[in-house]
């Protein structure tokens, strides 16, 4: 696929993980070989060091994303060119398959909080957002994904669904789609919505990655349910079912498991990468067998 900002590089259709450097040696010794290997752009925008030099020897072997979270697309204040251009550097120097981000602002005038937080879903705001992932593919001579959010509320200024806002995005600037799964999940569950209605009015054309990871479960001050998108722990069941409802529609996708958070051993995160990857192949088969049938 090509557009004014260049071909679009693709990841594999199987299962990755988000790289931790303490799973260097384990990931290069294992007969199982990922998918592919997602970082986050923030952690390599040093000029040098050891992070460099194991990340370097990880893409030798292994297809690699970067995935923003500190460029605040959302942000009123505009993007801040400094940041841009770090990632720029890192993009460049990596040549990963596949760059995302977040749709979400993270920064306020000079102040940096570290969270992804919610945008209202309204004209100002969608061509601010627009206005910025231009920015973003202009400079980086290629097409981004914008990631849905996670949200534990909502705007009254919204106008429009989060649906439409983001199919707005995608149609206006070119950009692809990454589709958290749990994000859905957490989302829906909070603001009392069903996923599925959700999944059934996203531009589920446009994506070309999938985020799965785990969510803390808690209660808000009325007794209701209130998830949290922490990302430390295993996928959860009914994401595992979201999860294979999207693959059943579109077929295989690139799809990667985060954990971020009270890390485990390698093998934890295998062990959940090869649950997806059992998924993908399901429909892999499924879809040769009709081929054959028919």
């Amino acid at each position: 696929m090509t557009n004014r900002h260049g071909t679009a590089a693709r990841l594999p259709c199987r299962a990755g993980a988000g790289f931790k450097p303490q799973h260097a040696d384990a990931i290069l010794a294992d007969d199982f070989r990922i998918g592919f290997l997602e970082v986050h752009a923030e952690n390599y925008m040093g000029a040098g060091g050891h992070p460099h030099r194991m990340l370097t020897r990880m893409r030798e072997d292994f297809p690699l994303s970067i995935h923003g979270v500190g460029l605040s697309i959302g942000s009123p204040t505009g993007l801040d060119p400094e940041h841009l251009a770090r990632l720029k550097t890192v993009v460049d120097r990596y040549q990963p398959e596949q760059v995302s981000e977040h749709l979400a602002w993270s920064t306020h005038e000079s102040h940096f909080f570290n969270d992804l937080l919610p945008v209202p879903y309204d004209a100002a705001t969608l061509n601010r957002v627009c206005d910025h992932i231009d920015q973003v593919q202009e400079t980086l001579g290629r097409r981004i994904l914008l990631e849905n959010p996670s949200t534990y509320l909502g705007f009254e200024a919204s106008t429009m669904s989060e649906t439409d806002f983001i199919r707005a995005i995608a149609r206006r600037t070119g950009c692809g789609l990454l589709l958290d799964i749990n994000n859905v999940h957490v989302s829906a569950t909070n603001h009392g919505y069903g996923a599925r209605d959700y999944l059934a009015d996203f531009p589920l054309l446009c994506v070309e990655e999938i985020h799965l990871a785990g969510h803390a479960a808690d209660i808000d001050d009325a007794g209701l349910p209130l998830l949290i998108d922490s990302h430390d722990r295993p996928v959860n069941d009914l994401v595992w079912d979201l999860y294979a409802h999207v693959i059943g529609k579109l077929g295989p996708l690139p799809t990667l498991i985060e954990w971020d958070n009270e890390v485990p051993d390698w093998s934890v995160l295998k062990r959940e990468a090869q649950l997806a990857e059992a998924i993908l192949d399901r429909h892999v088969a499924a879809d040769l067998g009709l081929r054959h049938a028919s």
